[in-house]
């Protein structure tokens, strides 16, 4: 091969990789509007999602975007990963505490920096720890309620323990890491479901990827979201997966 060709084959590929580094480093503020199906209409939260925040930093530019206040923040797990300063972590999450209440599930990599200094983090914020727990976020005609469950890396996942609050007619707002986790629920049927942790395979060829691309689905009063996420993980790298974070804006309507 001449070296010209070489050359070219190497400047291309560099640019490639420039291109998917910068992808890396930008994020989308998704919107979205829903009704689910419930006894009465009614009101419902507004919603800032985030996950798999890994080693990013949560940029002044992105809560300024966001605005709120929100009825919840819900970071989505992998808030952090190994090797994260614990400056970082507490940053992040009070600068997402400024958009409103703060709930928080773990993810598969949080625990590599240590449970206490998580739980820590959240407290001082006033966050709340959703491990298998719920908790009413807005009571009226309809009274809504998060739950959320631990990471299945945990082998402590109990959809049950997370479930017991919850009352016949309640909007049920389920939260886990993995929607893997979504088929854990068995005879439950909560009317939103949230999680990340996929990335939306992050490096992906046209329609092709290691994990299915994120989503949001709203349909016959359930609604879905499956995440992108707003960091990285082995690569600081994107490709055809947007970096992404989310409103959410929900009401119900009577079935």
């Amino acid at each position: 091969m001449e070296l010209r060709t070489v050359a070219a084959v190497l400047a291309a590929a560099g640019a490639g990789l420039a291109m998917m580094y910068a992808n890396a480093k930008l994020a989308m503020l998704r919107e979205h509007e829903a009704a689910i199906c419930a006894e009465q209409d009614g009101s419902g939260p507004d919603i800032f999602f985030i996950s798999d925040i890994h080693r990013r930093r949560v940029s002044r530019e992105l809560i300024r975007k966001a605005g709120g206040p929100f009825d919840a923040v819900i970071i989505g797990g992998d808030l952090a990963e190994r090797g994260v300063p614990e400056s970082r972590i507490r940053r992040n999450i009070m600068r997402l505490a400024a958009l409103g209440p703060l709930y928080y599930v773990w993810g598969n990599n949080d625990r590599e920096v240590g449970e206490a200094l998580i739980r820590s983090a959240i407290s001082d914020a006033g966050g709340t720890v959703l491990d298998n727990e719920s908790a009413v976020l807005m009571a009226g005609p309809v009274r809504w309620v998060l739950v959320g469950t631990d990471d299945t890396s945990s082998f402590n996942v109990d959809v049950d323990q997370a479930f017991r609050n919850v009352r016949r007619g309640d909007a049920v707002i389920f939260i886990s890491h993995s929607p893997s986790v979504f088929e854990m629920l068995g005879q439950k049927d909560p009317e939103v479901r949230m999680a990340g942790h996929t990335h939306g395979g992050q490096i992906r060829l046209g329609r092709f990827g290691m994990l299915e691309k994120g989503r949001f689905r709203s349909d016959n009063g359930k609604v879905e979201l499956v995440s992108n996420g707003y960091g990285t993980s082995l690569v600081p790298l994107r490709l055809g997966a947007p970096a992404e974070s989310h409103i959410i804006r929900l009401r119900a309507k009577k079935k």
